[in-house]
């Protein structure tokens, strides 16, 4: 249990100094911006990379996978099926609140959560993989099939995916480990280097993200969906994940608290951007995002005394 605590000291310490930096300036207007395209095409990749290729890939490949896309899954659906029935909102905003609702923050609070509270990276790896290669894109699918302003096509989603830099850095890591191929030492020093950089420059960005942050402050007639995202995120997600953890794939208690733990991270910043590009759910996806980011961390270090 103090190591659990420790780890989310440590977390929300270096989040802190992030909030800090965001409230006094020193960075910038832009330094949110900046560190987050840093980590995302540059150090993460690098990160995951060094990560995966000491790796077991049967551990990245296996049980946490399933729980990761089980969970997601079921909890989108339940979404679904209670905001049609209950509130009728139409495809694309059920789409983007689906989202909300089971996308977690793999990347930017992941990685550390798995680092510092779990104590290996490779905990995140299977929630990135999944959402990256196959849930994001088949949302997207659907909502540009619901809006008719883009085309998506199967070859198209492929291209996209291969493309981002995260999955690039997780497959060839992956790779890595499948063959135990290593790399000359002058080239893996440097991407070792590089990595070093992401977590720090994630709770950084993290930090500087709670600035005036006031989730429901204009609901714009979405608190009810933003309160059932936020519910489904924080609470069913990670219920989900404990019953398949450990009724489904029978997991020890430490893989359970692990699975658990990842399903509670809080909602994917990107969803804001995916709303804002296809300019629906916006209010949605943003008092979402805040709300469970705000509430996330503190819930997550409940875990541990619900799982003992």
């Amino acid at each position: 249990m103090s190591g659990v605590l420790s780890g989310f000291a440590v977390v929300w310490t270096v989040i802190a100094v992030g909030y800090f930096v965001g409230r006094t300036g020193v960075l910038g207007e832009n330094a949110r911006y900046v560190l987050n395209r840093l980590t995302f095409f540059v150090a993460s990749p690098a990160l995951l990379f060094t990560t995966l290729s000491e790796s077991d890939p049967a551990s990245v490949l296996g049980p946490f996978l399933g729980v990761a896309a089980a969970s997601a899954l079921l909890t989108a659906i339940a979404y679904v099926l209670i905001t049609r029935w209950w509130l009728r909102r139409d495809l694309t905003e059920t789409t983007i609140g689906a989202m909300s609702a089971s996308t977690v923050n793999s990347a930017n609070l992941g990685l550390p959560i798995a680092l510092y509270v779990l104590g290996d990276m490779a905990h995140a790896a299977p929630v990135i993989l999944w959402q990256l290669a196959l849930f994001s894109p088949i949302c997207l699918a659907i909502l540009d099939a619901s809006t008719s302003r883009h085309r998506t096509t199967v070859v198209s989603m492929l291209v996209q995916t291969a493309k981002n830099p995260m999955i690039v850095g997780s497959l060839a890591g992956l790779m890595c480990a499948l063959f135990d191929l290593r790399l000359p030492q002058p080239l893996a020093d440097p991407i070792d280097l590089i990595a070093g950089a992401s977590i720090p420059a994630m709770l950084i960005a993290f930090g500087i993200s709670l600035v005036g942050s006031k989730p429901l402050e204009a609901s714009g007639g979405r608190r009810a969906d933003t309160l059932v995202a936020t519910a489904m995120k924080l609470v069913f997600q990670p219920v989900v994940a404990w019953v398949l953890a450990v009724w489904v794939f029978r997991l020890e208690s430490e893989s359970v608290f692990a699975a658990v733990i990842m399903a509670a991270l809080p909602t994917a910043q990107n969803i804001f951007v995916t709303a804002s590009r296809y300019e629906r759910g916006i209010v949605l996806a943003k008092d979402t995002v805040l709300l469970t980011t705000i509430v996330a961390v503190p819930a997550m270090m409940v875990v541990p005394l619900l799982l003992t």
